[in-house]
């Protein structure tokens, strides 16, 4: 086994703090625009003369495209670097979204979901460059705040779009707005000082490249130049200074050229992603798939069985859910010092979010009243919105923050498979009763918190399998 210690890097402070916020703007804008456009597709799919199995054939191309390129694009992020990544991203995006607003055929609609199916990875890219802009402590909190910008961009949305929908052509204008939104956030991604970012990395002992590889981890504590939000290995020898405790080092952003062979490119993503594949990752990803569909299973039929248990009106429902959403915007300010609290050991605070999860959907499940449904949602909302940046946190750390985007990425797709299997279990759920599917969420939350009950134990302070570390 081959330890070097390894230096300290981190970022001027000024150029760090622009780029954070100014990510936090491209998160808000980037769900503000997207759903001012969601609750539309399904009535404009319909308007184009669709049959509701031909709408619900055209309604998962998105889902599908999302499932099989989140990993992909998000591996390519760390090839060739974020900037170039989410540029690329927000452009395709703007694209497909402008193409909707042209879409006057279900050919033409369809097509315009392709570019925003496979491309539509910005916010993920987003989380990779935060993730290599702070340190591990600072991480929770920054994306708690990005999730929490990018919530309120969500609960805003709808009602632009709605508004806008009510005058003539309003599909297409909402499109068109969507798209020329996705131009603003590249043109502010374009603006970033990137020149005058660099990267921060904890100071500690770590393996060789070849075990780490071998292990499906990218060791976040080697010494690393980040280009661009792409890392590459830094041979120039470190200065005394740099070593020191609190010390600073200054590598620079190298611009990753996107014409580089096509072969080198796909070699690179597609060693990222089998070191992903091949390493002992399965529980986290498995906790996180049990859990997107229980929390998935508590949403599906909400109305419905609100209205069916309580007599709600849809329009006492939607304030009830724009409550819940609420509050899950601005939990995301909450991870932080919750994270604090917890001394930085996101393995408990992941077990006990989950616990509280899960006995938050069983009481929706069991409520005599509107009251107790109420009070479930305001908690549900806080637990999940933590529960969601621990999961993420851990596979960080689990992996390392040189393959960010192919972690965050995989942890896309997973949740994207819950997408496709959660409406498919609410719906043979229903049938047996109203309570169905949040029933069948809770005992999905029960089998996450006896995976972790058991898988826990095996974890060191990182995340990481003891096993593993010992193997090293």
């Amino acid at each position: 086994m081959n330890n070097q210690k390894c230096s300290t890097l981190y970022q001027k402070p000024g150029g760090r703090t622009r780029i954070i916020q100014c990510i936090y703007v491209v998160g808000f804008m980037d769900l503000f625009g997207v759903s001012m456009i969601i609750p539309l597709l399904s009535h404009h799919v319909k308007a184009l003369g669709a049959s509701p199995t031909v709408a619900g054939v055209v309604g998962s191309t998105y889902g599908i495209l999302q499932l099989f390129s989140s990993t992909i694009v998000g591996s390519w992020s760390d090839v060739v670097g974020r900037r170039y990544s989410l540029l690329t991203c927000l452009l395709l995006s703007a694209l497909g979204y402008g193409l909707l607003g042209m879409s006057s055929s279900i050919a033409l609609f369809v097509l315009a979901r392709i570019p925003v199916g496979l491309f539509k990875h910005s916010l993920s890219i987003c989380r990779a460059l935060l993730s290599d802009l702070v340190s591990e402590a600072e991480r929770p909190l920054v994306m708690g705040h990005f999730n929490a910008a990018s919530s309120v961009g969500f609960i805003l949305g709808p009602v632009v779009g709605g508004y806008l929908t009510e005058h003539e052509g309003g599909f297409y204008t909402s499109s068109f707005t969507c798209a020329v939104i996705f131009l603003a956030n590249a043109g502010l991604v374009l603006m970033l000082p990137w020149s005058e970012t660099l990267i921060h990395r904890k100071d500690t002992n770590s393996s060789n490249s070849n075990n780490d590889t071998s292990k499906g981890c990218y060791d976040s504590n080697c010494r690393k130049s980040v280009h661009n939000g792409s890392h590459a290995n830094s041979h120039r020898p470190v200065s005394p200074a740099e070593t020191e405790p609190g010390s600073r080092a200054a590598p620079r952003w190298r611009e990753v050229s996107l014409l580089q062979p096509a072969w080198r490119q796909l070699s690179s993503v597609g060693s990222k992603i089998h070191a992903v594949a091949s390493s002992d990752m399965w529980d986290l990803f498995l906790v996180r798939l049990l859990m997107a569909i229980a929390i998935m299973l508590y949403y599906s039929n909400f109305s419905l069985a609100m209205e069916e248990r309580f007599s709600l009106t849809p329009k006492v429902t939607g304030y009830l859910i724009s409550y819940s959403s609420t509050l899950g915007a601005l939990a995301g300010f909450l991870v932080g010092p919750v994270t604090q609290l917890y001394g930085n050991n996101m393995a408990a605070l992941l077990l006990h979010s989950t616990l509280l999860t899960c006995l938050l959907i069983f009481l929706y499940a069991a409520a005599p009243s509107v009251a107790q449904v109420l009070v479930s949602s305001t908690f549900f909302a806080i637990s999940t919105s933590i529960g969601r940046t621990c999961i993420t946190d851990l596979e960080l750390q689990r992996g390392g923050v040189q393959a960010s985007g192919t972690l965050i990425g995989a942890g896309q797709s997973v949740t994207a498979v819950g997408r496709v299997l959660a409406p498919l279990l609410s719906g043979l759920a229903q049938e047996f009763s109203p309570c169905g599917p949040p029933s069948l969420g809770v005992l999905l939350a029960l089998a996450a918190v006896g995976l972790l009950l058991v898988r826990i134990p095996k974890w060191d302070g990182r995340g990481r399998t003891k096993k593993n570390q010992n193997a090293e």
